[in-house]
C-alpha cells in the first residue's frame, strides 16, 4: 500500500517522531488507599481506594522507566501498560519528592528501546515540541506546540517541591499525562512533562532533562546511574542499585 503524498511533507514530521516513540512510552494506572471520614460526625476514619493515571517512558531496556514522583507517590499498587496493550505490576525504585523525578521497573522479557535523549540546555524557545501522554486515561494521546519559555523557576506554597530551570510550552498538558516526555523535532526527550497550571490553557510545564545513562555490568548486577544537578540544564540523574545479598 502507497503512502500518501502528503507522508513525506515538512508539516508531517511529528507522523515519523510519534511511530518512533510511541512504543517507548507506558500507561501508568496506580491504587491508593486513603483513611476518610465520610462525614461521620464521630470522625471515625474509614478507608477508601482510590485510583491515578500518569505517564512514563523506558529508559533503558531494564524495564526501567521515568515519570513523575506525584504519579507514584503513596501508590500501593503500580501497573504499567505498554503499547501492545499488555500489563505488568510495576516497582518504585527510587523517588525524588523534591523535584518530582521517579523510577519504577517493570519484569518483561522484552521492553521497547529506550527514548534519545537530548539536552534541555540546547532547546530554543520556538522550538517545536510534541507531548505524549495519557490524558484522562486516553492512552497515547500527542499534543503539539512550541516552547514558550526556558529557565522558569516554580514552588509551590502547599508542597516542598521546587521546579527550576524548567521549561514552559505551550503543548496541552492535562491530568494524566505527567511524566510523559517533551520531544523535539530530532526525536531526543528533551523534558519530563510535570505539570499544568490550573484554569489557565497554553501553560504547560516540564523538568528538563539532559542525560539519563545506564549500563550494565554482570548478570545479577546492574547499576543505573542518575545524577541530578540544581540546574536542571545540566541535569544528570544518576541511582545505583545493588545486588541484594
Amino acid at each position: 500500500m502507497r503512502k500518501p503524498s502528503a507522508y513525506k511533507h515538512h508539516g508531517n514530521y511529528f507522523v515519523r517522531i510519534f511511530n518512533k516513540a510511541r512504543k517507548s512510552v507506558v500507561s501508568i494506572r496506580t491504587l491508593n488507599h486513603e483513611d476518610v471520614d465520610w462525614g461521620n460526625p464521630f470522625f471515625n476514619l474509614q478507608p477508601r481506594e482510590t485510583e491515578g493515571i500518569g505517564t512514563g517512558f523506558f529508559i533503558n531496556r531494564k524495564g526501567i522507566i521515568l515519570t513523575g514522583e506525584h504519579v507514584v507517590n503513596k501508590a500501593k499498587q503500580v501497573t504499567v501498560k505498554l503499547y501492545n496493550g499488555k500489563s505488568h505490576l510495576g516497582k518504585v525504585l527510587w523517588s525524588d519528592p523534591i523535584r518530582d523525578i521517579a523510577l519504577i521497573q517493570i519484569n518483561s522479557p522484552k521492553t521497547p528501546l529506550p527514548l534519545p535523549l537530548g539536552s534541555s540546555g540546547k532547546s530554543k524557545v520556538g522550538e517545536w515540541v510534541m507531548s505524549i501522554g495519557n490524558p484522562l486515561g486516553l492512552e497515547h494521546s500527542i499534543t503539539t506546540g512550541v516552547i514558550s519559555a526556558t529557565n522558569r523557576t516554580f514552588a509551590f506554597s502547599n508542597s516542598d517541591k521546587v521546579f527550576e530551570n524548567i521549561i514552559q510550552t505551550d503543548c496541552a498538558i492535562n491530568p494524566g499525562s505527567s511524566g510523559g516526555p517533551l520531544i523535539n523535532l530530532n526525536g531526543q526527550v528533551i523534558g519530563m512533562n510535570a505539570f499544568v497550571v490550573k484554569d489557565n490553557q497554553g501553560l504547560g510545564f516540564a523538568i528538563g532533562a539532559a542525560h539519563l545513562e545506564a549500563r550494565n555490568t554482570r548478570p545479577k548486577l546492574y547499576c543505573f546511574y542518575i545524577k541530578i544537578m540544581e540546574s536542571l540544564e545540566k541535569a544528570f540523574i544518576r541511582m545505583t542499585q545493588k545486588t541484594m545479598r
